[in-house]
Parts: structure tokens; C-alpha cells; sequence
């Protein structure tokens, strides 16, 4: 699949808002970098129940474990469980591909989709799975022509010049992607090195009603029953090398493959969570907690409050809307969910007094010394000048409306893959053809749109703008619609998706016969969508030298930190680059009188069951299969495990993570946190904090009983 552009433009300047500073790690936090595990966690883990060696965990000269862990699609992580290539991951990160090969005549969201042979695997064009063949620390190397009284401006382009040289020197031409990443707010850079893999094929995945069960409802919720998998396959060229699809190619012999435990689970037992987990930001200051209360979370919330009841109600009214759309409100309503519960666990946690006690210790600290006063003695009180001025300006709500909005509105998000077609439009000679990147980009689009919602949810995103954004934020498109249309936000809605080429696939195919620079440019979708981004970079602008100023105090402050606790294992913020976590599998109490044991059975499906709700809807199969306490191999005690719970600390990105024993075996598969820790991006609550996994005995069974796909279970090397 093509994916769309997600503005990376957004999510980077998102993080220019954040402000950071650190807690004390509690037993089983941190998202630790593999390459330092003989130093600073081996032997914790080995205490905890870890039998193999180091090496045999990371390693760059050997086959180890981190060989079997995979950058699925640049958005999950997945594992390598077969010598032929075949993968795991959680449902939700294979919906996508479910949902991209799915109508209403082949309905793999609703059924399920399984290969019994190699033949009947589905290639899924733009998915990728990713290895890491090693990280680096390269911080001395691009520090190296870096001093404390450059402008941030001289900094940047010294750091990028080094690191280009780098990477090419790294990429060996082509065959390696390579990335080097900022750490700790600027004080450390490492490389990483990886071979992509794009030729990824769907093999297997559930019924919604196991791999969703429980759907909104349950997200984020413990007793959880969710049977939450996927299967995918690498293929390469005859000798291994990555490859585009093609028929040549073959499965992927892997470096490592791990085996599968079905001995299950006990309290206390070790666990450890290999990933990619997104971002994270535990070092974020009191001003960051409070910009998140204020301006973030309730714009997300908001749009979400608006969008989603849109989508849902004409999915619910018709089947092949409700496939359209499904990949589009789960991923809106997941991100909907978790700002809610974060706001509500911030403030019940009282995370935002802990960080100004924090704050105020390193003051007193930096205080304390004429040398530390006179590097960092400033630190604090500009991030709290800059913090208070960014409030006040409410950039980020607005960014977080537009990002709302774009997440639901198709409509919307055309303009801005668009943005290139200007240039071409002014070279009137200019043949059709020209656009036939634009054209697939369109079609990809618009392949899961219905008019009759996109027509609803941009009406919708532009009323949100009119009702919550404050006036002197508004972009000039509402003027137009004040001038012309009376504010009728409707009326201006109609008109906009009777005349503009950009509503559809079709109506941009007419276009393209005729383009026309000035239709383009006059375009009422076109200059909505292009005046919200105006604003967006006007704003943008406005904070530039705001930023530098934050950026700069964000890195001194974060070094002056790490001095202050010379003792202190400080692990970096989450980035998408490969982390190990370790803990154990534990239950938790949630809150007064209300304790939750650490694994859930099928047994508790049954008692879900509501056939009026497509949430808890139990496939009759299962049923039988529960009747007849016919589990196979995967049962004990005349029920199956579903799901379990461990200490381990995890976010967004490592859905589908393997959570591993301490034999190097696989247990079960990360899937989401629980919702008395929803504020775990910023503080981690030891107490409270759980990791949600579904036992692979669960899954297994729903492979074996279920799907019948003993080809698949035959690949696996399960140890009973």
C-alpha cells in the first residue's frame, strides 16, 4: 500500500513543545538501548530470571535475539517465529493490510483471512518489515565541531553535516537505510543500521469478533480478552537480499527464530519486551504537563468527540462504509481514548506536582555552585518564559484541531498531497501525463472514502475551528465563508464539494484532462485546507525564536539533570528505535477494594457475550470449541488463557512486541497498557503501570482450532 503523507511537519513541531525533566526509576522502568545491556541491566535481569548471556541477547558479530524483532511497517513491531520468515504481530497493526484487502465479497475484517499454502498469501504493496543489523554511539563524531556558544542555527547544520557523512559512509551505497537519532534532548547521538525488507505478504489473521473483541469498549481496559494477532511473511530474493514483490522471491530465512513456549504463565514469572516503542516523554517539566492539560488533550478530545459519532453512525448503516472507514475511526478513536484517560491520570496522579518538586531540588541544586550557577542557572526560568509565551499563544491547540481534523477528513488531508501539482500547473504546456504520481496518489486516498461522510466530517472539522479555535487564530477561510456564505458553514460545504475536483477520485480524473493552474488555485477545498496550513505556519513562525530559545534550555537542563545524579541509570526517551524492557508477570490493584488478577480465560469471553453488540459478538465456532473444552494442547484446568499481564514498560509502537521468558521464548505479544496508567508516556506508575498481552497459548489455539491452518503451527518450533 501507498502510505500517505502524516505530516511529519505536525508531529515534529509537537515535540518543540514539550518541556522535560526526569523522575526516579522505579523497579522495571525503562525502555533501555540493547547495545548497553551488559552494562546496565544484565545483571538485574539474570536477579529476575534471565538464563541467557548477554550476547545471546544483542549482538552485532552472531546471531541474537534482536535478529527476530522487526520494524513492522514503521508503526508496530512484529517477530520472527519460523525458519521460513513468517511473522507475528497484534491484530491492530495488521488491520490496515486487513482492511485494504478487504469488500464485501472477501470481508477479512469481519471472517478473518488464512493462507494454507504459501500460494494463497496475499502480497501487500508499502509494507515493510525492517531489521536492525546494529546501533552505534556516534556522539562524540557529530559533537565533535560543536561548542556551548554556537546559535542553535550553527549547531544544527554542523550536527547535520556530520551526521550526512556518516550515513553514507554506513549505508554502504544503498544496501543499508541508516538513521542517526538525538537523545536526551541533544546531549547524545547514536546510528542505527538496517536492512528493509518490502516485500510482506498477509498470511493469517482472526475474525474482528476475537482479534477486536471487546472493540472501544475494552481499549485501554483491564480484564481484557482480546485475541489480538496477525501473521505476515517476508519474502526475498534467492539469496536473501531485500526485494520489491516478486514472483521469484522466496521466504526469508531469518537470523534468528524464536522458539514458543506453551507452558504458560505464573505470577512473578520474568518477562522481557523487545520493540520499537514510539515516544515517550518522561522527562517533560511541570509547563509541559500543564500545556498538555490545557491546549493538547482537550483539542484531540474535542475532535474526537465530533468525528468519530460521524464516522460510526454511517458505518453502522452500511457494511461496505463500515470496511471503508475502519482503519481510519480505530485509529482516531485509539488516540482518542488514551488523551482521555491521560488527562484523567495526569491529575488523579498528581504527575504535575511531582515534576515542580522535582524542578525546584535541581534548582537548589544548581544554585548551590558558582560553575553550575553560571551554565545552567538560567535553565528553569527560561523554559518557564518560553513555556508561559507558547501557552499563550495557543499554537498547539490549534495544530492538535488540524491534526484532529486530518485524521478523520480525507477531504481535508487532498490539498496537502497536492501541495507539488502548483509548480506544474504554471508550465501550461504541460502534458497530462505528468500528473500520474498525483493520480495514484488520489486513488489511494480516496479508495476508502464515501462522499456523502466526507461531505459530513469536513463540515464538521470546520465548524470544530469556528466553535473552539480562538478568533484571532481562525484561518482566512473564514472570511470567505462570513463574506460569501452568510457563515453558513453548510451552505459553503455544498458548494465546496459540487464544484471541487479534489472530493473524489473521479472528479480529480476529469481535472487532470484540463488542468488549469487558476481552477486549482480557486479550488474552495483547495483554499480551506491550504488557509488552515497558512495559519498553521504562521504560527509557526511566530514561535521560531520562542523554540530556539526552549530548545536550547531543554538540552542544558537535561544535561544538568543527568549531572545532578551521577548514580542514576537514566534511559532515553522513546523514539522508534529498538528498546528491551524487563519486569515480571503481576496483577495490580486498581484501586480501593478492586483487585485484578494477572491472566483472564476464554471462559470470561463467554461471560462478554452480547449478540446486540458488535463488540462482544463470540463466533459460534468458538463456542463449540469452548463446550466441548476442546483447547488442544493450549488448555489447563479445563479453560485457556487469554490474555496476561507483566511490569513491563512499554507505549504506542510496540504493539506487537514479543514478550519473551528467560529461556528466549515467546509467551505472548504485547498489545496495550491499562487504564489506571494512562499517564505513563510522562510518569511511570509502578503500581499501577501493566503491559496487556495475549497469551500465544490463545493464539495458537485460534491458528490451530479455530483456523485449522496447521501449516502454520507445523512452521513454529513449540515447546511444550
Amino acid at each position: 500500500m501507498k502510505k500517505l503523507l502524516l505530516f511529519a511537519f505536525i508531529m515534529m513541531s509537537l515535540c518543540s513543545f514539550r518541556v522535560n525533566a526526569s523522575p526516579v526509576n522505579p523497579p522495571d522502568e525503562g525502555m533501555w538501548l540493547p547495545m548497553f545491556i551488559e552494562r546496565l541491566n544484565y545483571v538485574d535481569m539474570q536477579k529476575m530470571g534471565l538464563h541467557l548471556t548477554a550476547e545471546e541477547l544483542y549482538s552485532i558479530n552472531h546471531s541474537s535475539l534482536k535478529d527476530a524483532i522487526v520494524n513492522f511497517g514503521n508503526f508496530c513491531t512484529a517477530e520472527v517465529v519460523s525458519n521460513e520468515g513468517l511473522l507475528l504481530t497484534n491484530h491492530h497493526c495488521g488491520y490496515e493490510a486487513l482492511q485494504k484487502h478487504s469488500s464485501i465479497e472477501h470481508d477479512y475484517l469481519t471472517n478473518g483471512f488464512w493462507a494454507y499454502n504459501k500460494s494463497e498469501e496475499i502480497p501487500t504493496e508499502g509494507l515493510t518489515a525492517t531489521f536492525l543489523i546494529r546501533m552505534e554511539d556516534v556522539t562524540k563524531k557529530v559533537l565533535a565541531n560543536v561548542s556551548d556558544t554556537m546559535s542553535l542555527a550553527s549547531r544544527r547544520a554542523a550536527i547535520s553535516k556530520v551526521n550526512e557523512k556518516l550515513k553514507k559512509e554506513a549505508g554502504e551505497k544503498g544496501k543499508y537505510l541508516v538513521d542517526i537519532k538525538s537523545f536526551f534532548d541533544g546531549n547524545e547521538y547514536y546510528m542505527f543500521v538496517y536492512e528493509v525488507y518490502e516485500d510482506v505478504r498477509l498470511v493469517g489473521a482472526p475474525p474482528s469478533a476475537i482479534g477486536k473483541f471487546g472493540g472501544d469498549t475494552d481499549n485501554w481496559m483491564w480484564p481484557r480478552h482480546t485475541g489480538d494477532f496477525s501473521m505476515f511473511r517476508v519474502y526475498a530474493t534467492a539469496d536473501g537480499k531485500p526485494s520489491k514483490f516478486d514472483k521469484t522471491n522466496v521466504p526469508l530465512k531469518p537470523k534468528h527464530v524464536l522458539p514458543i513456549s506453551i507452558k504458560g504463565v505464573k505470577k512473578s514469572d520474568y518477562a522481557m519486551i523487545w520493540g520499537y516503542p514510539g515516544s515517550t516523554e518522561r522527562y517533560m517539566t511541570s509547563y509541559g504537563v500543564q500545556s498538555t492539560l490545557e491546549l493538547a488533550n482537550p483539542a484531540i478530545i474535542n475532535a474526537g468527540n465530533i468525528m468519530l459519532p460521524i464516522m460510526k453512525k454511517d458505518m453502522d448503516a452500511d457494511q461496505a462504509v463500515k470496511i471503508k472507514y475502519a482503519s481510519t475511526y480505530a485509529q482516531l478513536a485509539n488516540v482518542w481514548k488514551n488523551k482521555i484517560g491521560e488527562s484523567k491520570g495526569l491529575k488523579k496522579l498528581k504527575v504535575y506536582d511531582k515534576k515542580k518538586a522535582l524542578e525546584n531540588e535541581l534548582q537548589l541544586w544548581i544554585d548551590a555552585d558558582p560553575a553550575r550557577k553560571a551554565k545552567y542557572g538560567n535553565v528553569i526560568s527560561d523554559m518557564a518564559t518560553t513555556s508561559k509565551q507558547l501557552l499563550d499563544l495557543k499554537a498547539e491547540l490549534y495544530l492538535w484541531y488540524f491534526q484532529g481534523i486530518l485524521m478523520s477528513s480525507k477531504t481535508m488531508l487532498a490539498p496537502l498531497q497536492l501541495m507539488g501539482m502548483s509548480a506544474l500547473l504554471e508550465k501550461k504546456d504541460t502534458k497530462p501525463e505528468a500528473y500520474n504520481d498525483y493520480k495514484e496518489i488520489m486513488k489511494e486516498l480516496y479508495k476508502d472514502c464515501n462522499l456523502a461522510t466526507e461531505k459530513k466530517l469536513f463540515a464538521a472539522g470546520l465548524e470544530l475551528y469556528k466553535k473552539e479555535v480562538p478568533a484571532n487564530l481562525l484561518p482566512d477561510i473564514f472570511e470567505l465563508i462570513n463574506k460569501e456564505y452568510k457563515g453558513d458553514i453548510q451552505k459553503f460545504t455544498d458548494e465546496a464539494f459540487k464544484e471541487s475536483m479534489m472530493v473524489s477520485e473521479e472528479s480529480f480524473a476529469k481535472f487532470i484532462k484540463k488542468p488549469n493552474a487558476k481552477k486549482f488555485k480557486n479550488d474552495l477545498v483547495n483554499k480551506t485546507t491550504t488557509s488552515i496550513y497558512n495559519m498553521y505556519m504562521k504560527l509557526n513562525m511566530e514561535q521560531k525564536d520562542i523554540n530556539t530559545k526552549l530548545n536550547t534550555a531543554k538540552r542544558l537542563f537535561m544535561a544538568a539533570l543527568r549531572e545532578m545524579q551521577p548514580n542514576k541509570k537514566f534511559y532515553p526517551n522513546a523514539n522508534f528505535t529498538m528498546r528491551m524492557t524487563y519486569g515480571q508477570v503481576l496483577d495490580y490493584t486498581a484501586a480501593d477494594a478492586v483487585q485484578y488478577d494477572y491472566v483472564t480465560h476464554l471462559s470470561g469471553v463467554m461471560e462478554k457475550e452480547d449478540p446486540t453488540n458488535d463488540e462482544f459478538i463470540v463466533p459460534v465456532k468458538l463456542k463449540e470449541l469452548y463446550k466441548n473444552k476442546d483447547f488442544g494442547r493450549y488448555g489447563s484446568n479445563g479453560d485457556l488463557v487469554t490474555c496476561f499481564l507483566t511490569t513491563n514498560d512499554i507505549t504506542g509502537g510496540n504493539s506487537g512486541s514479543p514478550v519473551i521468558n528467560g529461556d528466549g521464548q515467546l509467551i505472548g505479544l504485547a498489545f496495550d497498557g491499562n487504564w489506571e496508567a494512562m499517564s505513563g508516556d510522562v510518569a511511570f506508575e509502578p503500581e499501577l503501570q501493566r503491559t496487556i498481552c495475549v497469551d500465544i497459548r490463545y493464539v495458537l489455539f485460534c491458528i490451530d482450532k479455530m483456523a485449522n491452518a496447521q501449516n502454520l503451527i507445523k512452521e513454529m518450533n513449540i515447546i511444550e
